[in-house]
Formats: structure tokens, C-alpha cells, sequence
């Protein structure tokens, strides 16, 4: 299992990276060399799917909130927008994202990632490796006709991203797809908008890492970048069919190598989302909740935390 893969099911904000300056630039100086055929077969077996996700539902008196876990990139054809996520969403008087989703945001990420995630003092990406790091990687890239300095300007993590997001383009994966988009395009007129958290936020959780620990997170997409793609693409087609014991098996697997970062990027974040959803629970209203798919299965997961609190969630579709 690639771990950085399992951003598009995790984090919030990498929906926002395609549109940030800095990996814009990337992505065009460092083209994928893929054939259509190629795109194709790699997401084929995603399209052949019904299309129903898992939706939950935690409710009171006179509180309903539902949660829908999420996939930030998505290829054609993937039809979760109907039936009971549709209703729910509705009726919901508060859309509830990871992250504020907004265009002004998004046009601010360039100058955010050029404070977080770009090397100073003269260094390169490749100067923090040593000899034999530096030879997995440049294979890597090559393989996929990348440059070897294409990220050299990156701190590692921001690198990593990157890659996975020109990959996971080139192969016909958009964030344009991704059901935080879709769902801003689509809720209706005067829903109430809410973040659990900040870009700022979800970024310090990769920046603050080790460099060592971010070169391996690194080296571990880049050392065969297009396996990411058939990860993707098994992920993508256990969340389009609502299979979460076997989501959350393949995110308990990727969470082996990495259980620090997964204890910031996971863990962390899925307690802290129950503690807000047990809060608002004492307040009347309807509630859709969107956040990565990645949260909502596997140990440790939002509803697990729940149920610690002595919230029942009812699963609806």
C-alpha cells in the first residue's frame, strides 16, 4: 500500500494543491509520459463500478448529522451523487469540510506553499539524500519521463505531493472530480458553510515531519510512481461500492510504515472531529459532514471514537 496515496482519501487540502502556482509550474515542466490506452486501464475498473459510498447517520431529537467520507481526486463516470447522499445533502442546513473550500483560498496557496514548502539556504531536494537515495528516486522519475531536478526546489513532502498529483492527472484522476468540489457546486443556495480545520494546519502536519522520515515518505511513491495508480484505483473502487472493512483494511495496511504520521494525520484529527460532532449534537439543525473516506474506516475511525462518547451511528446507505 502507498501511504501518500491515501492523501486523496485523508487530507483536505490536496484538493487545493493543483491550483497552487508552484505545482502548476511543476506539472507542466515535468509531463507524465502516459498513452491514453494507459490512462484508461488504470481506471477502468473504477468506472465499472454502481456507485453507492458509505453514508452515516448520527441523530437525536432534533439534530441530524450525516457522515460522508470523501475522495479529493475522482476519475469520469464515478456517480456517488444520488439517492440517499443526495437527499442528505438537501436537506442539510450546513455543508461541514475539512477545510474552507473556497477560490480565494485556493488562489492562496502558492504564496503559502512558498513559505512552507520550498527549500532555502542554497539546498535541493535531491542534496538531502544520500547516494543510493538519490538513485531510487531519479529512476523513479524516469520512468515516468519526469526530469531528476523537476522537484528540486521542494521540501520532500511538498515533492511528494506533487508527483502523486501529476501521476494521478496523467492517469485521469482530477481534483475537479472530487466530491468536496462537486458537493460546493451543487449544495443549495444559502447552506450554511463550516471547516473543521485550516490549510495552515493540515500543511504543518507534513512540514513538521522529520526531513529523514519525509525523504522515505517520499521515496516510497517515487520509486514506482504509476503502483500508486492501481492503490488509487483499488481505493476508489472499494469506496464507490461502499466496501468500508475493506477500505479500512487497505488503510490499516498503509498505516504500518508510518504510524507516526498516521497518529498526526489520522488518529489525531479523528478524535478531535468526534469531540465537534458530540458539541453540535447540543444544538438543533441538519448536518452533512464531508471528510476524507480514509477517517470514516479502519481502527481508530471517527464513528470508533463515537462510540467511546456513547454516540450510536447508524449507517443509511
Amino acid at each position: 500500500m502507498k501511504f501518500n496515496t491515501l492523501l486523496c482519501s485523508t487530507v483536505g487540502a490536496f484538493a487545493l494543491f493543483a491550483g497552487a502556482p508552484a505545482l502548476a509550474q511543476e506539472a507542466d515542466a515535468a509531463p507524465v509520459e502516459q498513452t491514453e490506452a494507459d490512462a484508461a486501464e488504470a481506471t477502468e475498473a473504477v468506472e465499472e463500478q454502481p456507485g453507492s459510498p458509505a453514508l452515516w447517520q448520527v441523530s437525536d431529537e432534533d439534530t441530524t448529522i450525516y457522515l460522508f467520507g470523501t475522495v479529493h481526486m475522482l476519475p469520469q463516470d464515478v456517480d456517488w451523487y444520488s439517492g440517499p447522499v443526495k437527499e442528505a445533502i438537501s436537506s442539510s442546513d450546513s455543508l461541514v469540510t475539512e477545510i474552507d473550500m473556497n477560490p480565494e483560498l485556493t488562489a492562496a496557496m502558492g504564496q503559502l506553499i512558498g513559505q512552507k514548502g520550498m527549500l532555502t539556504d542554497g539546498q535541493t531536494l535531491r542534496s538531502l539524500m544520500t547516494d543510493e537515495q538519490r538513485a531510487t528516486y531519479e529512476e523513479g522519475l524516469a520512468k515516468v519521463g519526469i526530469p531528476p531536478e523537476a522537484f528540486d526546489g521542494m521540501e520532500p513532502w511538498l515533492a511528494s505531493i506533487a508527483l502523486l498529483q501529476i501521476v494521478t492527472q496523467a492517469s485521469g484522476f482530477s481534483d475537479d472530480l472530487g466530491v468536496e468540489k462537486v458537493l460546493e457546486a451543487t449544495v443549495p443556495e444559502g447552506t450554511e458553510r463550516v471547516a473543521l480545520e485550516t490549510v495552515e494546519f493540515q500543511i504543518s502536519i507534513f512540514d513538521e515531519l522529520p526531513v529523514d522520515q519525509q525523504i522515505l515518505f517520499l521515496l516510497e511513491g517515487a520509486g514506482d510512481p504509476m503502483a500508486g495508480i492501481e492503490t488509487l484505483n483499488q481505493l476508489v473502487t472499494e469506496w464507490a461500492e461502499g466496501d468500508v472493512e475493506e477500505l479500512g483494511n487497505l488503510m490499516n495496511e498503509g498505516m504500518m510504515a508510518h504510524p507516526n504520521l498516521a497518529e498526526q494525520l489520522l488518529y489525531m484529527r479523528n478524535e478531535n472531529w468526534a469531540e465537534w460532532i458530540d458539541t453540535r449534537m447540543d444544538d438543533p439543525g441538519t448536518v452533512f459532514i464531508a471528510v476524507g473516506a480514509g477517517h470514516l474506516a479502519g481502527e481508530r475511525s471517527v464513528q470508533d471514537y463515537l462510540a467511546t462518547r456513547g454516540i450510536t451511528v447508524n449507517r443509511v446507505q
